[in-house]
């Protein structure tokens, strides 16, 4: 995820005519490197493309911006000349903001500047911190002994889950909360992005946004996109499809529905696919005499069927698979807007999604809350 920083100050103008003042936001910032490096400021525009808007020349280990006047909320851009990696993000609104940057960690520079800007800062410590839980917890899957371990990789699931759902909770309530932010939008675009907390109602979640929220470029590409998905949305009818299983016969999602069906995209040479499936494997073995019914779509190549058919018997898959063997191409993954793997589906008995990309212990508990 990219990693956002910022800084302004007010410039206050004399105007001696009048006798008036007449403040204007400007961006302030110190930062240590070589005097005479340049700064580059850019704005978002409605396309969602930077766009140049100035730059300035650090003096002194200082630099400031006069900031472009926002008629609501403005992602904007600094970057540095150089090997500097990354970007500062920050939120226009019209206030200003002083700023220390560290040009070797930018996710660490210290902002101050209105309300909106706070709110960014708050929800990317708070995604920095749950980041490097993330990464701990990646090394642990990563462990080549853990898929003789179930037990090992029952528990990295669970914590996987919690830290999951606490993300989750943070970034709802963040939106619920700031209706009429920027950063509410934001996180409602990574939400959909990311395909981040498929149980959450996208749509009810939008129509929680101000009606200048919604109105804003940015809030109008979310509508666009909720509209484009209906289709795949959690109370849609699942797209029916059909395909080959692999002994060669047609099967279609219709012929394979029970009571509950889960849609499973996968494929041999996914390692969290692998790892995921004794989780699989064990609730399917529980609940299919329950109701239970699961349909396997690859995203295997065609020139690798074998390792597909293998990994089916090595992980004791007995459940229904179908693929058109065709990698990312895969019709069926386009048809379901699949972007990554593991990937669920969950439909009642009628074909009806209820629920998308649960994994570990929050399929089990969906499962169980539905047949037992």
């Amino acid at each position: 995820m990219k990693k956002f920083l910022v800084l302004t100050i007010a410039l206050t103008t004399l105007v001696a005519c009048q006798n008036e003042t007449d403040t204007k936001p400007v961006l302030t910032a110190k930062i240590d490197v070589q005097d005479g490096t340049k700064v580059y400021y850019s704005a978002m525009t409605d396309e969602g493309a930077p766009k140049a808007v100035d730059t300035a020349t650090v003096k002194n280990g200082n630099f400031s911006f006069d900031l472009e006047e926002a008629d609501y909320q403005t992602l904007s851009i600094l970057s540095l000349e150089g090997n500097v990696q990354g970007n500062v993000l920050f939120i226009n609104e019209n206030e200003k903001i002083d700023a220390t940057i560290y040009k070797d960690s930018l996710r660490n520079s210290k902002l101050k500047g209105g309300k909106n800007q706070q709110l960014l800062s708050d929800y990317l410590t708070f995604i920095g911190e749950q980041g490097e839980k993330a990464n701990e917890l990646g090394k642990k899957f990563r462990d080549p002994n853990l898929r003789n371990d179930p037990q090992m990789a029952q528990s990295l699931q669970e914590e996987r889950a919690r830290l999951t759902k606490q993300e989750n909770e943070y970034r709802e309530k963040l939106i619920k909360d700031n209706p009429n932010s920027l950063v509410s939008i934001l996180v409602l675009s990574d939400m959909i992005g990311m395909n981040i907390n498929p149980n959450a109602d996208k749509q009810a979640l939008y129509n929680s946004l101000s009606e200048k929220a919604k109105n804003s470029p940015s809030g109008k590409k979310i509508q666009q996109y909720l509209d484009a998905n209906k289709d795949i949305s959690i109370g849609s009818k699942a797209p029916n499809f059909t395909a080959k299983t692999p002994e060669g016969k047609d099967l279609s999602l219709n012929d394979a529905l029970g009571k509950i069906t889960i849609i499973d995209f996968w494929a041999s040479w996914c390692k969290p696919c692998r790892i995921e499936n004794p989780n699989v494997v064990k609730l399917y073995n529980e609940y299919h005499d329950k109701g239970l019914n699961i349909i396997g779509v690859s995203l295997d190549k065609a020139s690798q069927k074998d390792k597909w058919l293998k990994a089916i018997e090595d992980d004791k898959l007995t459940w229904q698979h179908v693929s058109n063997l065709e990698y990312w191409n895969e019709p069926i993954a386009k048809l379901y807007k699949v972007r990554s793997i593991p990937s669920t589906f969950i439909l009642d008995e009628n074909g009806t999604i209820i629920a998308k990309n649960l994994r570990g212990k929050m399929l089990d508990d969906k499962i169980a809350e539905l047949l037992d």
